[in-house]
């Protein structure tokens, strides 16, 4: 890895902060003051900056319990990013690993591992998500079965694949997809003419939502979290 890429992937750095930081002579290894940018750090390089070690991070592994009115984008919009709710440093490198509309509250996976997002996302690997969703109109047995043959949505080729709907009450349910359809579970319910009032996702793959974290709190994920989509 180059000098300078190294500097930004262990500090909150710019690209171009450390290129000055490297011509002022503040970056030193064993062998004594490193002056260019393009010098290839190894693996048996220690890297100090004005005498403190650097080490670049590992990749980063959150939950956040998102409240409704954030959008999953990484800048603000027309709503705030939920990425002003964790603190973390250079959050433009991470991915929102399983996104929620606005007004859908409930588990955001984030992470800066490209491969493991991938994991998360992608639509071959058919991750299970279990959404919480109370309804306008009352549900009954009918509902589970249409559901576990396939929903049909409006201007969709083909139906949805089979989804597991589960009864809390007349009006509460449990429903698990395995896709990710631009806001499939409101317009598979529209599909059977009812509608959504709220939409609280619980789990993705393996990851539960963390019953201990309120609306808007997150947490880093634990290594068995990690390791379920590798």
């Amino acid at each position: 890895m180059r000098l300078d890429k190294f500097i930004c992937e262990s500090t909150e750095l710019t690209r171009s902060e450390a290129k000055n930081v490297i011509r002022k002579g503040m970056i030193n290894n064993q062998a004594g003051t490193l002056r260019s940018g393009a010098y290839k750090v190894t693996a048996d390089d220690v890297i100090e900056m004005k005498g403190q070690v650097l080490n670049i991070r590992g990749f980063r592994y959150l939950m956040l319990n998102k409240p409704p009115g954030f959008i999953s984008s990484n800048v603000d919009e027309q709503m705030p990013s939920l990425l002003n709710l964790i603190e973390i440093e250079k959050k433009q490198n991470v991915f929102i690993a399983g996104r929620l509309d606005a007004d859908t509250s409930g588990l955001v996976l984030i992470t800066d591992d490209g491969q493991w997002s991938h994991q998360v996302t992608s639509p071959r690997k058919k991750c299970e998500k279990r959404y919480r969703v109370h309804l306008q109109e009352p549900v009954d047995q009918s509902t589970v079965e249409q559901f576990a043959k396939g929903i049909q949505l409006k201007s969709e080729p083909q139906p949805c694949l089979p989804a597991k709907l589960e009864l809390l009450t007349e009006t509460e349910v449990l429903l698990t997809i395995s896709e990710g359809k631009y806001h499939q579970v409101k317009r598979m319910f529209a599909a059977v003419g009812n509608f959504v009032t709220e939409l609280h996702r619980e789990q993705i793959g393996a990851v539960q939502l963390d019953p201990e974290l309120a609306l808007g709190e997150s947490r880093f994920l634990t290594e068995k979290e990690i390791n379920g989509f590798k």
